[in-house]
């Protein structure tokens, strides 16, 4: 079976034979967002006659990833990407750089197998900020997760990402097979050093000799990587189908704009990325760092005023104009703490944020942004809070969103309605929550997340100021004190 294209539909499909695809690509987390960025700039390449050895084999680890196999393979691994426009205009185009896909609770040996081959040059990653097992006190490996344990026994039959690259690396060194490249796409600072710590922390615990040569030898790029990507709904599929005639089970909605900004450090080779809009760089961390702090933490700035006022959306809460405004200064405020950010424009770039924020056409949740806060927070947030402090300069707005997390941690809106939680920490952070009202530095007394702030005082007062005031006339008498 395939996806069918209807002639007169308009759809730009694959325009090159994909029979000519080899792999050159293992992706973990063949998500929404992969599908969106990596793989839709590899097939730009591919549409112009190169990159056909880099096709993208993905491979699902979760038992929720059996449905992915099930729905591309059923496809031949063809997706829909319908990029909505805020005008309503949209823009579908038929993916088709990714030739395979395993699910690998099937059979770990076949994954294996696809890493360990030679023409396997580079392994990338979307696996979540917390896919990553980084201690938040200590910033290094938590080998205590139950996964991990059971691969730790049996690391010749691995079942997590980690344990199978480093297998992959073991086996590879074995043959002498140069080691492919680890190339992490997920939002974190320093990824490629993130993941370069957490793959030698794995394979210390068995071999230390092969971490020794993992460090060494494997290149582990950094990259920035951006592109609003909501879950996919009935509507999208439905969408395809009415409007083009295709029956896609799970098609990609993504916003207009897209960047990706690439270390350039590929033993092996990569494919042309440049030559597709890829920014490749030698140095990523002032992109980084404007995306983190900007973008990703605006999006923790949308996510608890709006939902603790009622607003679903994204787009609901970037046009609610005391939000608007709080970001505003959210922003204005983490500025300071970015360096120079070659090429760009910082004025349009805080203000094209403003304007994707706003497209009704992405219907990005803010339930989505506000998953894994135990996570965001301290790595979107909490970083421009601390070198803000360090510098003495004050820290209103960033101790206003905190503020508005603990509140939101109590568990309902200002309606008394449920709140729609998904956070690994909340069961642990709601209590403290319950407690702030008596004990109004009670959250921040989880110092795995906060480190130190409840006994900073530049800190604690902006923040006592902002929970007192949530508690006693809401959020709107928040926004409303902060304006200036």
């Amino acid at each position: 079976m395939t996806l069918t294209i209807e002639p007169r539909s308009g759809v730009a499909g694959p325009g090159y034979d994909r029979s000519r695809i080899s792999t050159g690509i293992v992706h973990f987390g063949l998500g929404n967002f992969h599908r969106a960025h990596q793989a839709m700039y590899v097939d730009r390449l591919m549409n112009r006659g190169t990159a056909f050895e880099w096709g993208i084999c993905g491979v699902g680890l979760l038992p929720g990833d059996a449905r992915m196999r099930d729905v591309l393979t059923a496809q031949d691994l063809l997706y829909t990407l319908v990029v909505k426009h805020g005008d309503g205009t949209v823009e579908p185009r038929v993916i088709g750089s990714v030739h395979d896909y395993l699910f690998a609770p099937d059979d770990p040996e076949a994954v294996l197998r696809v890493l360990v081959a030679p023409t396997t040059r580079i392994v990338s990653l979307t696996v979540t900020e917390g896919g990553y097992l980084v201690d938040r006190t200590t910033g290094e490996f938590d080998a205590s997760d139950p996964a991990v344990q059971r691969d730790l026994r049996t690391p010749h039959q691995p079942a997590t990402a980690f344990g199978l690259i480093t297998e992959a690396l073991s086996r590879r060194r074995a043959a002498g097979t140069p080691p492919f490249t680890v190339m992490s796409c997920d939002n974190l600072p320093g990824n490629g050093e993130v993941t370069r710590r957490v793959v030698t922390a794995y394979a210390r615990h068995v071999d230390p000799e092969l971490a020794a040569w993992i460090d060494a030898e494997v290149a582990f790029p950094n990259s920035m990587v951006d592109r609003i990507t909501p879950v996919t709904t009935d509507a999208d599929r439905q969408l395809v189908h009415d409007r083009y005639g295709i029956d896609d089970g799970w098609p990609v909605p993504a916003e207009p704009f897209v960047q990706w900004v690439l270390e350039d450090r590929f033993p092996l080779g990569r494919p042309a990325f440049e030559e597709v809009g890829v920014q490749v760089v030698g140095d990523v961390v002032p992109y980084e760092l404007m995306k983190l702090r900007l973008l990703n933490a605006s999006h923790q700035g949308l996510a608890y005023p709006g939902l603790l006022t009622g607003h679903t959306f994204a787009h609901e809460a970037a046009t609610d104009p005391r939000i608007a405004g709080f970001l505003g200064a959210h922003m204005a405020e983490a500025r300071p703490t970015l360096p120079p950010v070659p090429g760009i424009d910082l004025d349009a770039y805080t203000a094209e944020l403003f304007e994707r924020f706003a497209n009704p056409a992405i219907a990005d949740t803010l339930a989505r942004l506000a998953t894994d806060a135990s996570d965001r927070i301290p790595k979107f947030v909490l970083p421009a809070v601390r070198d803000n402090l360090a510098a003495g300069r004050p820290v209103v707005a960033g101790a206003a969103l905190v503020a508005m997390w603990a509140r939101y941690s109590e568990g309902t809106d200002e309606s008394g309605r449920p709140l729609p939680i998904s956070d690994p920490l909340h069961e642990r952070l709601a209590p403290l929550a319950a407690r702030q009202r008596t004990e109004p530095l009670a959250f921040l007394s989880a110092t795995d997340v906060f480190g130190d702030l409840a006994e900073r005082p530049a800190f604690t007062e902006p923040y006592l100021r902002a929970l007192h005031t949530l508690h006693d006339t809401g959020t709107a008498g928040l926004l409303a004190a902060l304006e200036p």
